[in-house]
C-alpha cells in the first residue's frame, strides 16, 4: 500500500467560496474523495514535498497498538454503524477521538482507502502488523453477509476476553519471575561484595576452611572474572530471543516443552485450548468458512502443537470427515473438548458449543492461576531462604572455629 503523502488543495463550496489547505493521503484520488465527503468540490490538488520542516517529528519508540485498543475501536465502530452512520463517517470520528496516536493514524489511512473504493476488510489487510487475521476475516464475512456491526461486536468481545486471558497469565508469571531475579541479584551482590571481605579475614587466620566456605569463595573468585562476559551473553541471548522466538525451528522445540513443564505446563495447555475454541467458535458464528477458520485459529492459538492439530483437522474436513475426530488423536485436547465438539457438530450448534468450552477453560485458567499463586509464594520464599541462608551459613562456619585458629 502506498505511503501517505502530503497534498495541497484548493476547493470551492456551494456558495462559491474557495479555500486552500493541506492534507495527507495515499493518492490524489483519495484526497478528492475525502474532500467530496466534506461537501466541497476540489479545484486543484498537487503533491508537495514533505520536507524535514513539515514532517512530523518523532523521537523513536512510538506508541504501541494493543489488543485492548483494537477492542475499543471495534466496539465503537459497531455502535456507530448500528446507529446508521456510514463507514467513512464512523472512521473519521474514530480517527479524531482515538487516544492512541499510532492507531489514530492507521484509522485515518483506513478511511482514505475506503474513500477510494477499497472494502473495509481489504483496508484492514493492508496493515497485518496491526490487525490480527481473525479480525480481518470476520470483517470480510460481515461485509458479505451484511451484518458488519454484529461481527464487530463479536470481534470486540473476543479481543476483550483474550486480553483478560493474557492478564491472568501475567498475574501467575509475574511473582515467580520477580522473586527469581531478586534472588539472583542478591546472590550476585553477596558473592561480589560481601564474600571477598570474609575471604580476606579468613586468609589472615590460617588453618583449613570448611568445604562450603571454600566453594563459596571459589564462586566469588570466578564471578569477579566472569561477571562481564555473563552480562554480555545474557544481553546477546535476550536480543537473539526477541528476534527469533517466532521462528518455526525455535517454536518446534519450545512450544511442546512449554506444555510439558511440571508446574506451568497445565496452565499453558488450558490457555491454548481456550484460545483455540473461542476463536474457532467466533469465526464460525460470523460465517467464516470452516477451512479458512481452521487455518487462522491454528496460527492465533499461540502454540505450534495446536497449530499442527488444526492442520490435521483441515485435512479431515477436506476429505468430508468431522472436525472432532482428528482432535481425539491429539493429546493436547482433553476428551471433554472432543466430545463436546462432536455433540456440537451432530446438533448443528458447533459455534455455541465451542463458546461454552472456551468459557469453561477461561474459568479453569483463573482457578489454576489462583492455585499456582498460592503454591508458588511459599516455594519462592523457600527458594530465597535456601540460597541466601546457605551462603550466610557458609560464610559464618569458620567463625565457629575462630578460637581454634587463633590458638
Amino acid at each position: 500500500m502506498p505511503a501517505a503523502r502530503l497534498y495541497e488543495y484548493t476547493t470551492v463550496d456551494h456558495l462559491g467560496k474557495t479555500q486552500k489547505g493541506r492534507i495527507e493521503a495515499s493518492s490524489e484520488s483519495a484526497v478528492a474523495g475525502r474532500l467530496r465527503t466534506m461537501g466541497v468540490a476540489p479545484l486543484s490538488i498537487r503533491e508537495v514535498a514533505n520536507t524535514g520542516l513539515s514532517r512530523e517529528i518523532s523521537f523513536g519508540g512510538g506508541q504501541r497498538i494493543k489488543l485492548k485498543d483494537l477492542a475499543v475501536m471495534a466496539r465503537q465502530l459497531a455502535t456507530m454503524i448500528s446507529a446508521s452512520l456510514s463507514l467513512i463517517r464512523a472512521l473519521s470520528i474514530l480517527a479524531d477521538q482515538t487516544e492512541n496516536k499510532a492507531l489514530a493514524k492507521v484509522i485515518a489511512q483506513l478511511r482514505a482507502d475506503v474513500e477510494v473504493g477499497s472494502s473495509f476488510s481489504d483496508a484492514l489487510s493492508a496493515h497485518p502488523a496491526v490487525f490480527p487475521p481473525l479480525m480481518i476475516n470476520m470483517v470480510k464475512a460481515g461485509e458479505v453477509g451484511g451484518f458488519l456491526d454484529e461481527v464487530l461486536i463479536s470481534v470486540a468481545d473476543n479481543l476483550e476476553k483474550d486480553v483478560a486471558l493474557r492478564g491472568k497469565i501475567k498475574s501467575a508469571m509475574t511473582y515467580p519471575v520477580v522473586v527469581f531475579f531478586v534472588a539472583i541479584l542478591a546472590s550476585t551482590g553477596m558473592l561480589l561484595f560481601i564474600v571477598p571481605i570474609f575471604a580476606n579475614m579468613f586468609a589472615g587466620l590460617g588453618g583449613t576452611l570448611p568445604l562450603p566456605t571454600l566453594i563459596l569463595m571459589k564462586l566469588s573468585d570466578f564471578l569477579k572474572i566472569a561477571i562481564i562476559p555473563i552480562i554480555i551473553l545474557v544481553v546477546i541471548g535476550a536480543v537473539w530471543w526477541s528476534r527469533h522466538k517466532n521462528d518455526k525451528a525455535v517454536r518446534e522445540r519450545v512450544d511442546p516443552f512449554k506444555l510439558k513443564l511440571p508446574v506451568f505446563g497445565n496452565l499453558f495447555k488450558k490457555v491454548a485450548v481456550a484460545r483455540f475454541t473461542r476463536n474457532l467458535g467466533t469465526m464460525l458464528a460470523a460465517g467464516v468458512p470452516v477451512l479458512q477458520a481452521l487455518d487462522i485459529v491454528g496460527e492465533t492459538s499461540g502454540n505450534l502443537v495446536i497449530e499442527k492439530a488444526s492442520r490435521n483437522v483441515q485435512e479431515s474436513v477436506r476429505t468430508g470427515q468431522s472436525i472432532a475426530a482428528p482432535l481425539a488423536n491429539e493429546p493436547v485436547f482433553p476428551p471433554m473438548v472432543v466430545q463436546m465438539m462432536a455433540v456440537g457438530e451432530d446438533t448443528g450448534a458447533l459455534d455455541t458449543m465451542l463458546d461454552k468450552v472456551a468459557d469453561f477453560y477461561d474459568q479453569e485458567v483463573e482457578s489454576t492461576t489462583e492455585q499456582l499463586t498460592s503454591l508458588i509464594e511459599p516455594l519462592m520464599i523457600l527458594f530465597i531462604g535456601v540460597i541466601i541462608g546457605g551462603m550466610v551459613i557458609a560464610m559464618y562456619l569458620p567463625i565457629f572455629k575462630i578460637f581454634d585458629l587463633i590458638e
